[in-house]
């Protein structure tokens, strides 16, 4: 067990994920907290890894570290995408191993379940069929982090949990339009179709100086700002979005993902995992102290008759409630106080038409979000305007 006083490493700590788990942490009292840039610390760099674990000797690591991107950056480094997430989680992890770290929490996505997967998608129906061709080596490096964590545990009777978070949206969020996520990207719209509409300039101005699109800033002329911004659907109140507006998506708060996540760092132990499974009436290596015993699975590989096969021991971390892409982008206009038109346009694609997550697992291990979808399009919002007054 964690207590005040134990030194947290946090992977990513500067991340949407990663900052929101750091500020959860410091919320509860843990202050002892580790973390270093990419500049202070590359993580593909095994001997750099080495020494940073030599020096600091964390009691408990939390792995949001993760070389990511959007649909075209997948498509365009593939390579990249699976040899950059393979070498950060083979060396944070192999190095937690070989420190002695405690507990390790291991972040990943959804995107690791099949194309196809039935919805709402269960923990089980990993690797059950094919996956989303557009992202299939950064969901890949994923599947094996979460392997990895579940091999340790069966070998070496580690306590290494892997969550995978849907989408998620909030403070630090990414609202630079040519590689933004869906409900910042529309919501940047939206105000700024807003905007030119009211002849807020220098609203419109001090906006793409914060964020410049396509190398367009505040300093540009209106004609080449309206120019810019015409390409990305968004005019004197009117904003295009691609697609029907029917696909169903998921949404999770970035501070209910990061409080889901500290929950299970302090409280879930990967033998409460595998006992709300059919494994209920077997405890997998606990001692008289309820601490895994690590000498119990060495050298056996991960065959204990009695519990069968184990697998899938990850934790779906989501709110198990979706909207349409068409509701989202109605809760944006309220939010923002839009009152022109908002167009789909239908020849463009929709992607996958339904995402959803079961998290019932979640449930069942003492969590459920806080902040409904409704309320969540109005913090993003303010956070969003704050972020261009400072």
């Amino acid at each position: 067990m964690l207590d005040k006083s134990s030194k947290i490493y946090v992977a990513g700590h500067r991340g949407l994920v990663g900052s929101a788990i750091w500020n959860n942490l410091l919320q509860r009292g843990y202050s002892n907290l580790v973390g270093r840039s990419h500049r202070e610390l590359d993580l593909t760099d095994q001997l750099a890894v080495r020494h940073f674990f030599d020096e600091e000797q964390p009691d408990a690591v939390v792995l949001a570290a993760a070389f990511v991107g959007g649909i075209m950056a997948n498509s365009l480094y593939r390579a990249d995408f699976i040899m950059m997430n393979m070498k950060i989680q083979c060396n944070v992890i192999s190095e937690a191993f070989a420190h002695g770290v405690k507990k390790l929490l291991f972040l990943g996505s959804t995107c690791i379940y099949p194309k196809n997967a039935p919805q709402p998608m269960r923990e089980d129906c990993l690797l059950t069929s094919p996956l989303e061709y557009t992202n299939e080596e950064y969901a890949i490096a994923k599947i094996a982090g979460l392997k990895m964590c579940e091999s340790y545990n069966l070998q070496y009777g580690t306590n290494y949990i892997a969550v995978m978070p849907t989408n998620l949206y909030g403070p630090n969020d990414n609202f630079h339009l040519e590689n933004s996520h869906v409900m910042p990207a529309m919501m940047r719209k939206v105000y700024l179709a807003k905007l030119i509409h009211d002849g807020e300039w220098d609203k419109i101005r001090t906006d793409l100086s914060a964020r410049p699109v396509e190398g367009v800033d505040g300093l540009a002329s209106e004609e080449d700002i309206l120019g810019v911004l015409a390409r990305y659907g968004i005019e004197n109140n009117k904003v295009t979005l691609w697609g029907t507006g029917t696909p169903l998506r998921e949404f999770l708060w970035s501070e209910d993902m990061a409080d889901a996540s500290v929950h299970v760092l302090l409280n879930v132990d990967f033998s409460d995992i595998i006992g709300i499974e059919k494994y209920s009436s077997v405890h997998y290596g606990a001692s008289t102290d309820g601490a895994v015993d690590r000498n119990h699975s060495a050298g056996r590989g991960g065959a204990i008759p009695e519990l069968g096969e184990i697998r899938n021991c990850h934790i779906n971390v989501g709110t198990g409630k979706e909207l349409t892409i068409r509701r989202l982008s109605e809760l944006v206009v309220e939010a923002v106080g839009f009152e022109g038109e908002v167009v789909f346009d239908a020849s463009k694609p929709d992607g996958t038409m339904r995402k959803l997550i079961d998290v019932s697992k979640l449930h069942s291990l003492g969590w459920t979000h806080k902040v409904e979808i409704e309320e969540g399009v109005d913090r993003l919002f303010e956070w969003y305007k704050n972020s261009l007054e400072h």
